[in-house]
């Protein structure tokens, strides 16, 4: 098993998965699981989710270096954090409206914090403060990002497929905003997770591509 797509094809089929039904269960979309399996996506920002819904090791569905299997686990309720893959600024989001006129702006103003970001990211890239609760999903809904949390955000990444979280700007104003990237039958939207809010079905263009997040407590 040489590849990414080869492991996690073998993977699927030995836990009896279809490509939707493990799309499912990984709270991803179907799409991703395709481009993944066919060689398109080579390091998907969704591998702990979809290695964790195949009860395998994350390091051997992405490199296959170390034991497929998951280590046993012992008494501790304690284990070894993510990788940290380089630090990124935290900006706000009047700052980030800077990339609604520009094509690729140092980020703007003074930087207060800088945060380690456990995922592979562009040197562009940077975090957002989670505001609101448009994309906090209801209770057993699968992966939520209530307000306070943090998103790291890579504006690199303007090609995102249907499932994708993004930070998109509203055309023609400064708006900033996070939503699920929806593209059906040759339609765009921003959809929330949060059923209370209604789906944006402006004009938009993308910033980046929401590479994962993190929480304070």
């Amino acid at each position: 098993m040489n590849t990414i797509a080869e492991r996690l094809k073998q993977a699927r089929e030995e836990a009896g998965l279809t490509q939707p039904a493990l799309a499912k269960k990984a709270n991803v979309s179907q799409g991703t699981i395709g481009n993944i399996e066919s060689g398109l996506r080579k390091r998907p920002r969704d591998l702990l989710a979809i290695a964790e819904a195949l009860n395998v090791s994350p390091k051997w569905l992405e490199t296959g270096d170390v034991p497929k299997a998951l280590p046993t686990k012992s008494v501790a309720n304690v284990e070894p954090g993510p990788e940290i893959r380089g630090r990124v600024p935290l900006i706000s989001w009047v700052q980030a409206g800077a990339w609604c006129h520009a094509a690729d702006p140092h980020p703007p103003g003074q930087v207060d914090r800088w945060m380690d970001c456990p995922v592979s990211h562009s040197p562009s890239s940077f975090a957002l403060r989670v505001r609101g609760d448009s994309m906090t999903a209801p209770h057993g809904h699968g992966k939520s990002y209530p307000e306070g949390s943090y998103i790291f955000v890579d504006p690199e990444r303007r090609t995102p497929v249907n499932g994708d979280r993004v930070v998109a700007c509203l055309s023609g104003t400064d708006e900033v905003t996070f939503k699920v990237y929806k593209n059906e039958d040759g339609r765009q939207w921003l959809q929330p997770l949060n059923p209370a809010h209604e789906p944006i079905r402006d004009n938009f263009h993308i910033i980046g591509i929401v590479l994962g997040k993190w929480e304070d407590g």
